[in-house]
Protein backbone atom coordinates (compact mmCIF):
# COMPACT_ATOMS: atom_id res chain seq x y z
CA UNK A 1 0.00 0.00 0.00
CA UNK A 2 1.40 3.37 -0.99
CA UNK A 3 2.02 5.91 1.73
CA UNK A 4 -0.56 8.68 1.82
CA UNK A 5 1.12 12.01 1.26
CA UNK A 6 -0.43 15.43 1.61
CA UNK A 7 -0.19 17.66 -1.43
CA UNK A 8 -1.17 21.21 -2.31
CA UNK A 9 -3.81 20.84 -5.02
CA UNK A 10 -4.88 24.49 -5.41
CA UNK A 11 -3.79 27.97 -4.36
CA UNK A 12 -5.50 31.34 -4.51
CA UNK A 13 -4.71 34.82 -3.23
CA UNK A 14 -6.33 38.15 -2.52
CA UNK A 15 -4.82 41.60 -2.07
CA UNK A 16 -6.70 44.87 -1.45
CA UNK A 17 -7.07 47.39 -4.25
CA UNK A 18 -5.44 50.35 -2.47
CA UNK A 19 -1.74 50.74 -3.27
CA UNK A 20 0.44 52.62 -0.78
CA UNK A 21 3.55 53.72 -2.66
CA UNK A 22 6.90 54.88 -1.32
CA UNK A 23 6.09 58.32 -2.74
CA UNK A 24 2.94 58.53 -0.61
CA UNK A 25 4.87 57.39 2.45
CA UNK A 26 7.25 60.30 1.87
CA UNK A 27 4.29 62.60 2.66
CA UNK A 28 3.42 60.70 5.86
CA UNK A 29 6.76 60.05 7.53
CA UNK A 30 10.38 61.23 7.23
CA UNK A 31 11.61 58.82 4.56
CA UNK A 32 12.43 58.59 0.86
CA UNK A 33 11.83 56.13 -1.93
CA UNK A 34 15.59 55.62 -2.21
CA UNK A 35 15.96 54.90 1.54
CA UNK A 36 13.13 52.34 1.52
CA UNK A 37 14.17 50.63 -1.72
CA UNK A 38 17.83 50.36 -0.74
CA UNK A 39 17.13 48.84 2.68
CA UNK A 40 14.11 46.65 1.93
CA UNK A 41 13.52 46.29 -1.81
CA UNK A 42 9.92 47.45 -1.36
CA UNK A 43 8.32 49.93 -3.78
CA UNK A 44 4.64 49.61 -2.78
CA UNK A 45 2.29 47.64 -0.59
CA UNK A 46 -1.48 46.95 -0.50
CA UNK A 47 -3.63 48.39 2.29
CA UNK A 48 -7.10 47.25 3.25
CA UNK A 49 -9.43 50.24 3.38
CA UNK A 50 -13.04 50.34 4.54
CA UNK A 51 -14.78 50.48 7.89
CA UNK A 52 -15.43 47.15 9.56
CA UNK A 53 -13.12 45.14 7.31
CA UNK A 54 -10.62 42.81 8.91
CA UNK A 55 -8.27 39.92 8.22
CA UNK A 56 -11.20 37.52 7.83
CA UNK A 57 -12.58 39.47 4.86
CA UNK A 58 -9.34 39.04 2.92
CA UNK A 59 -9.03 35.43 4.03
CA UNK A 60 -12.59 34.63 3.00
CA UNK A 61 -12.01 36.05 -0.49
CA UNK A 62 -8.91 33.89 -0.88
CA UNK A 63 -10.78 30.79 0.30
CA UNK A 64 -13.81 31.37 -1.92
CA UNK A 65 -11.53 31.79 -4.94
CA UNK A 66 -9.62 28.65 -3.95
CA UNK A 67 -12.73 26.47 -3.74
CA UNK A 68 -14.16 27.83 -6.96
CA UNK A 69 -10.88 27.18 -8.78
CA UNK A 70 -10.74 23.59 -7.53
CA UNK A 71 -14.46 23.00 -8.14
CA UNK A 72 -15.13 22.05 -4.54
CA UNK A 73 -18.28 22.83 -2.60
CA UNK A 74 -17.64 24.52 0.77
CA UNK A 75 -19.44 21.63 2.49
CA UNK A 76 -16.59 19.30 1.48
CA UNK A 77 -13.93 21.09 3.55
CA UNK A 78 -12.97 19.17 6.72
CA UNK A 79 -10.64 21.63 8.44
CA UNK A 80 -9.54 25.25 8.02
CA UNK A 81 -6.45 26.66 9.73
CA UNK A 82 -5.90 30.42 9.67
CA UNK A 83 -2.32 31.56 10.23
CA UNK A 84 -2.35 35.18 11.39
CA UNK A 85 -0.97 37.70 13.87
CA UNK A 86 -3.78 40.17 13.22
CA UNK A 87 -6.97 38.32 14.19
CA UNK A 88 -10.28 40.12 13.76
CA UNK A 89 -10.75 39.86 17.52
CA UNK A 90 -9.05 38.19 20.49
CA UNK A 91 -11.80 35.62 20.16
CA UNK A 92 -13.45 33.92 18.39
CA UNK A 93 -10.75 32.61 16.09
CA UNK A 94 -10.51 34.37 12.75
CA UNK A 95 -10.63 30.91 11.17
CA UNK A 96 -14.16 30.54 12.57
CA UNK A 97 -15.18 33.82 10.95
CA UNK A 98 -13.61 32.87 7.62
CA UNK A 99 -15.51 29.57 7.51
CA UNK A 100 -18.75 31.44 8.11
CA UNK A 101 -18.05 34.06 5.42
CA UNK A 102 -16.94 31.37 2.94
CA UNK A 103 -19.99 29.19 3.58
CA UNK A 104 -17.99 26.32 5.09
CA UNK A 105 -20.37 24.49 7.44
CA UNK A 106 -18.93 21.00 8.06
CA UNK A 107 -15.38 21.86 9.09
CA UNK A 108 -13.72 22.66 12.37
CA UNK A 109 -11.31 25.57 12.35
CA UNK A 110 -8.74 27.34 14.47
CA UNK A 111 -6.02 29.99 14.35
CA UNK A 112 -2.28 29.39 14.46
CA UNK A 113 0.22 32.07 15.47
CA UNK A 114 3.92 31.63 14.75
CA UNK A 115 4.47 35.19 13.48
CA UNK A 116 5.90 35.24 9.95
CA UNK A 117 6.60 31.49 10.06
CA UNK A 118 2.91 30.79 10.67
CA UNK A 119 2.00 29.69 7.17
CA UNK A 120 4.65 26.97 6.89
CA UNK A 121 3.85 25.80 10.44
CA UNK A 122 0.17 25.66 9.48
CA UNK A 123 0.91 23.90 6.20
CA UNK A 124 2.74 21.06 7.93
CA UNK A 125 0.17 20.91 10.75
CA UNK A 126 -2.66 20.62 8.23
CA UNK A 127 -0.75 18.01 6.25
CA UNK A 128 -0.63 15.67 9.24
CA UNK A 129 -4.42 15.52 9.42
CA UNK A 130 -4.43 14.41 5.78
CA UNK A 131 -1.55 11.94 6.11
CA UNK A 132 -3.27 10.30 9.08
CA UNK A 133 -6.20 9.46 6.82
CA UNK A 134 -8.54 11.38 9.09
CA UNK A 135 -9.39 14.20 6.66
CA UNK A 136 -9.32 14.64 2.89
CA UNK A 137 -9.67 18.38 2.36
CA UNK A 138 -7.80 20.84 4.56
CA UNK A 139 -7.55 24.56 3.82
CA UNK A 140 -4.63 26.58 5.19
CA UNK A 141 -4.96 30.35 5.05
CA UNK A 142 -2.17 32.88 5.55
CA UNK A 143 -3.70 36.31 6.13
CA UNK A 144 -2.74 39.54 7.84
CA UNK A 145 -3.95 43.11 8.00
CA UNK A 146 -0.61 44.48 9.13
CA UNK A 147 -1.75 48.06 8.59
CA UNK A 148 -3.89 47.60 11.73
CA UNK A 149 -0.80 47.20 13.96
CA UNK A 150 1.72 49.44 12.19
CA UNK A 151 2.68 52.82 13.63
CA UNK A 152 2.70 55.23 10.70
CA UNK A 153 4.88 57.66 12.67
CA UNK A 154 7.69 55.07 12.91
CA UNK A 155 9.67 55.16 9.67
CA UNK A 156 11.61 52.01 10.61
CA UNK A 157 8.56 49.75 10.56
CA UNK A 158 5.74 51.44 8.63
CA UNK A 159 7.55 51.12 5.30
CA UNK A 160 7.86 47.34 5.60
CA UNK A 161 4.39 45.92 6.00
CA UNK A 162 1.33 45.43 3.80
CA UNK A 163 -2.00 43.60 3.84
CA UNK A 164 -3.01 40.45 1.98
CA UNK A 165 -4.20 36.86 2.14
CA UNK A 166 -3.76 33.58 0.31
CA UNK A 167 -4.97 30.03 0.83
CA UNK A 168 -3.97 26.52 -0.22
CA UNK A 169 -5.95 23.31 -0.36
CA UNK A 170 -4.26 20.15 0.94
CA UNK A 171 -5.52 16.77 -0.25
CA UNK A 172 -4.20 13.19 -0.08
CA UNK A 173 -1.92 11.94 -2.84
CA UNK A 174 -0.70 8.42 -3.51
CA UNK A 175 1.88 9.71 -5.98
CA UNK A 176 5.49 10.51 -4.96
CA UNK A 177 4.79 14.21 -4.57
CA UNK A 178 3.42 16.61 -1.96
CA UNK A 179 5.01 17.64 1.32
CA UNK A 180 8.19 15.61 1.67
CA UNK A 181 10.09 16.99 4.67
CA UNK A 182 10.42 19.97 6.98
CA UNK A 183 12.62 21.42 9.69
CA UNK A 184 11.26 23.90 12.25
CA UNK A 185 12.87 25.81 15.12
CA UNK A 186 11.96 28.38 17.74
CA UNK A 187 13.82 30.47 20.30
CA UNK A 188 11.62 32.38 22.72
CA UNK A 189 14.49 34.55 23.91
CA UNK A 190 14.20 36.39 20.59
CA UNK A 191 10.88 37.88 21.64
CA UNK A 192 12.63 40.94 23.06
CA UNK A 193 13.63 42.01 19.56
CA UNK A 194 10.25 41.70 17.82
CA UNK A 195 6.89 41.86 19.56
CA UNK A 196 3.90 43.99 20.50
CA UNK A 197 4.43 45.54 23.91
CA UNK A 198 0.83 45.82 25.09
CA UNK A 199 -2.58 44.28 24.52
CA UNK A 200 -1.90 40.84 25.98
CA UNK A 201 -2.33 39.39 29.46
CA UNK A 202 1.05 40.70 30.66
CA UNK A 203 0.17 44.29 29.81
CA UNK A 204 -3.56 44.67 29.12
CA UNK A 205 -4.83 47.70 27.20
CA UNK A 206 -5.09 50.91 29.18
CA UNK A 207 -5.03 54.65 28.58
CA UNK A 208 -1.33 54.55 29.44
CA UNK A 209 -0.46 51.83 26.90
CA UNK A 210 -2.43 53.60 24.18
CA UNK A 211 -0.82 56.96 24.92
CA UNK A 212 2.60 55.27 24.84
CA UNK A 213 1.79 53.78 21.39
CA UNK A 214 2.48 50.26 22.63
CA UNK A 215 -0.14 48.51 20.48
CA UNK A 216 2.01 48.51 17.37
CA UNK A 217 4.78 46.32 16.00
CA UNK A 218 8.00 46.86 17.95
CA UNK A 219 11.11 45.74 16.11
CA UNK A 220 14.84 46.09 16.71
CA UNK A 221 15.76 46.00 13.05
CA UNK A 222 19.45 45.16 13.19
CA UNK A 223 19.04 42.28 15.65
CA UNK A 224 16.14 40.78 13.70
CA UNK A 225 18.02 41.15 10.41
CA UNK A 226 21.07 39.35 11.81
CA UNK A 227 19.07 36.42 13.15
CA UNK A 228 16.88 36.16 10.05
CA UNK A 229 19.77 36.15 7.58
CA UNK A 230 21.57 33.39 9.46
CA UNK A 231 18.69 31.15 10.45
CA UNK A 232 16.50 31.33 7.35
CA UNK A 233 19.48 30.68 5.13
CA UNK A 234 20.85 27.86 7.31
CA UNK A 235 17.55 25.99 7.69
CA UNK A 236 16.92 26.07 3.93
CA UNK A 237 20.39 24.70 3.26
CA UNK A 238 19.91 22.07 5.99
CA UNK A 239 16.69 20.69 4.48
CA UNK A 240 18.30 20.54 1.03
CA UNK A 241 21.40 18.72 2.31
CA UNK A 242 19.45 16.36 4.59
CA UNK A 243 17.48 15.08 1.61
CA UNK A 244 20.55 14.64 -0.60
CA UNK A 245 19.53 17.48 -2.86
CA UNK A 246 21.58 20.33 -4.27
CA UNK A 247 20.68 23.81 -5.40
CA UNK A 248 20.51 22.46 -8.96
CA UNK A 249 17.69 20.11 -7.93
CA UNK A 250 15.49 22.93 -6.63
CA UNK A 251 13.10 24.40 -9.18
CA UNK A 252 11.94 27.23 -6.91
CA UNK A 253 12.93 28.77 -3.61
CA UNK A 254 9.98 30.51 -1.95
CA UNK A 255 11.30 32.68 0.89
CA UNK A 256 9.30 34.78 3.29
CA UNK A 257 9.21 38.29 1.83
CA UNK A 258 10.66 40.29 4.73
CA UNK A 259 13.65 42.04 3.22
CA UNK A 260 15.37 41.76 -0.15
CA UNK A 261 18.80 41.34 1.41
CA UNK A 262 17.56 38.41 3.54
CA UNK A 263 16.05 36.80 0.44
CA UNK A 264 19.31 37.15 -1.49
CA UNK A 265 21.36 35.76 1.40
CA UNK A 266 19.07 32.73 1.66
CA UNK A 267 19.39 32.08 -2.07
CA UNK A 268 23.18 32.28 -1.92
CA UNK A 269 23.40 29.93 1.08
CA UNK A 270 21.14 27.44 -0.72
CA UNK A 271 23.13 27.77 -3.99
CA UNK A 272 20.00 28.75 -5.90
CA UNK A 273 20.23 31.54 -8.52
CA UNK A 274 17.84 34.46 -8.16
CA UNK A 275 16.01 33.55 -11.38
CA UNK A 276 14.65 30.55 -9.47
CA UNK A 277 13.62 32.54 -6.39
CA UNK A 278 10.08 33.85 -6.05
CA UNK A 279 10.18 37.56 -5.18
CA UNK A 280 7.22 39.95 -5.01
CA UNK A 281 8.25 42.03 -2.01
CA UNK A 282 8.61 45.06 -4.28
CA UNK A 283 4.83 45.10 -4.87
CA UNK A 284 3.35 43.77 -1.63
CA UNK A 285 5.91 44.38 1.11
CA UNK A 286 5.86 42.04 4.10
CA UNK A 287 2.34 40.63 4.46
CA UNK A 288 3.57 38.33 7.27
CA UNK A 289 1.60 35.06 7.00
CA UNK A 290 0.50 35.78 3.43
CA UNK A 291 3.90 36.23 1.77
CA UNK A 292 4.69 32.61 0.86
CA UNK A 293 1.21 31.58 -0.36
CA UNK A 294 0.92 34.83 -2.34
CA UNK A 295 4.13 33.83 -4.13
CA UNK A 296 2.74 30.36 -4.85
CA UNK A 297 -0.42 31.98 -6.23
CA UNK A 298 1.48 34.35 -8.52
CA UNK A 299 3.90 31.67 -9.78
CA UNK A 300 1.32 28.87 -9.99
CA UNK A 301 1.39 28.72 -13.79
CA UNK A 302 5.19 28.47 -13.83
CA UNK A 303 5.44 25.48 -11.50
CA UNK A 304 5.35 21.99 -12.97
CA UNK A 305 4.25 18.69 -11.49
CA UNK A 306 7.21 17.11 -9.69
CA UNK A 307 9.12 20.38 -9.19
CA UNK A 308 11.17 20.50 -6.00
CA UNK A 309 10.10 23.55 -4.02
CA UNK A 310 11.65 24.93 -0.83
CA UNK A 311 9.51 27.20 1.37
CA UNK A 312 11.34 29.05 4.12
CA UNK A 313 10.45 31.67 6.70
CA UNK A 314 11.63 33.52 9.80
CA UNK A 315 9.40 35.33 12.27
CA UNK A 316 9.04 36.94 15.66
CA UNK A 317 9.32 34.69 18.63
CA UNK A 318 11.81 33.79 17.15
CA UNK A 319 10.42 31.12 14.83
CA UNK A 320 11.94 29.77 11.63
CA UNK A 321 11.87 26.78 9.36
CA UNK A 322 11.79 25.30 5.88
CA UNK A 323 9.58 22.87 3.99
CA UNK A 324 10.51 20.69 1.02
CA UNK A 325 7.62 19.76 -1.22
CA UNK A 326 7.17 18.32 -4.68
CA UNK A 327 4.59 20.28 -6.65
CA UNK A 328 1.57 18.07 -7.34
CA UNK A 329 0.00 19.44 -10.51
CA UNK A 330 0.41 21.30 -13.77
CA UNK A 331 -1.71 24.42 -14.00
CA UNK A 332 -1.76 24.63 -17.78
Amino acid sequence: MNKIRSAITAVHGYVPDYILTNQELETIVDTTDEWITTRTGIKERRIQKGEGLGTSDMGAEAVKGLLEKRGIDPSEVDLLICCTVTPDMKFPATANVITDKAGIKNAFSYDLNAACSGFIYGLVTGSKFVESGMYKKVVVVGADKMSSIVDYTDRQTCVIFGDGAAAVLIEPSSEPNGIMDHEFHSDGSGRVHLHMKAGGSVKPPSHETIDAREHYVYQEGQAVFKFAVTNMADVSASVIKKNNLTGDDIAWLVPHQANMRIIEATARRSCIPMNRVMVNIQRYGNTTNATIPLCLWEWENQMKKGDNIILTAFGGGFTWGAVWLKWAYDSN
